[in-house]
């Protein structure tokens, strides 16, 4: 059975989603509060007796001049992914969606992995169209994550120390001795995170995020937030945001400065950041998104070596976006004035220069 939650349903797929193997924190209905300039919807499957057996955030975004929708739900849906019967009454879910809001294009990008063929199957059967190996410029979310798994049992923080490397331990080593000193910090210094962030994305060509979202994101998930900064000498010299959510912990944002960056503070940062993970019982800490191709993407390229210089990663390889065409012809119109626009872009760009 499928089903438009109302929102005072909402603590219910939440509590669903927070619990499943495949929830993510862009899953929550706390990321409606993030992105405050989408609208948005929740679809859920129920089994027979009424509970829910999957579910999904939809983001939803009117395009301008024609007016209708995209609609996207980010990582997910949140189910079994091998379940046809689920993923068929969410996608009807998403249909009825999309007859109420005028969306012209349903997108999911679910932590699918690229070798599994059979899930791959089961969408395109459904009438997603999907484009295997994707670059990076082109889906929304990165398809290459490192991550690292830690195993069941018993927690031991010295032990896992042991395992992310040589030269990891010595560099978390060295910024300790240098006097660097990592703290969890509350809203109150964001402006210093905010000072190197902006600087990274200067340095390294990426799009910054507006200080406002970044103080929506650390006031909409609370506890299961946290604001890391590395100081040395009073300065701050690198940041990052990392939250926790359906039993995994993600680094979202991350910030350096040009100063001190023989320091390490990055190593020690991350370092804290993955003991939070382990300490708190979370099956993983996801580094994020990477590219593996340094023609793509220098800069993240980079970011990548400096990841799986932890050794006890891994590189995660997602299949990438699924899109069901909802109304060919509003797509096709789109997609021309997205070209139009991109076009213009690349002139204006081009006289500057």
């Amino acid at each position: 059975m499928t089903e438009l939650l109302s929102p005072e349903k909402y603590p219910e797929y939440e509590a669903f989603v927070s619990a499943h193997p495949n929830g993510g924190f862009t899953q929550s209905v706390n990321w409606t509060k993030v992105k405050n300039n989408w609208d948005h919807a929740v679809v859920v499957s129920r089994d027979e007796a009424g509970a829910i057996r999957g579910g999904m955030l939809v983001l939803l975004m009117k395009m301008p001049v024609v007016g209708a929708s995209m609609m996207y739900a980010p990582r997910g849906p949140v189910c079994d992914y091998r379940n046809r019967d689920v993923l068929k009454e969410l996608l009807e879910g998403a249909l009825q969606l999309a007859k109420e809001r005028n969306g012209y294009i349903f997108k999911i990008d679910p932590c699918v992995l690229a070798d599994d063929q059979e899930t791959i199957d089961l969408l395109t059967g459904l009438g997603f169209r999907f484009t295997p190996g994707a670059k990076h410029h082109e889906t929304i979310q990165t398809r290459h994550n490192y991550q690292i798994a830690f195993p069941q049992g018993p927690r031991d923080t010295e032990q896992l120390f042991m395992t992310i490397g040589r030269k990891s331990r010595y560099c978390v080593r060295y910024a300790l001795k240098a006097g660097v000193e990592c703290r969890v910090c509350d809203e109150t210094a964001l402006d210093d995170f905010y000072k190197i962030y902006s600087a990274t994305g200067q340095r390294d060509s990426f799009s910054v995020r507006p200080k406002e979202y970044l103080a929506r994101f650390l006031q909409a998930f609370g506890t299961n937030v946290r604001l890391y900064v590395t100081y040395y000498e009073g300065e701050p010299v690198s940041g990052g945001i990392t939250t926790q959510f359906a039993g995994k912990t993600c680094h979202v944002y991350g910030a350096s400065s040009d100063e001190h960056r023989d320091l390490n503070a990055n190593y020690l940062m991350q370092w804290e950041m993955i003991k939070w993970a382990y300490e708190s019982g979370c099956s993983l800490y996801d580094f994020q998104g990477v590219t593996i191709d340094p023609e793509e993407d220098p800069h993240l390229y980079g970011v990548y070596q400096f990841k799986k210089s932890f050794k006890n990663g891994a590189l995660v390889e997602y299949a990438g976006e699924f899109d069901y065409i909802i109304n060919p012809a509003m797509h096709s119109l789109v997609q021309a004035a997205q070209k139009v626009k991109e076009k213009a872009s690349g002139l204006k760009k081009n006289r500057k220069g």
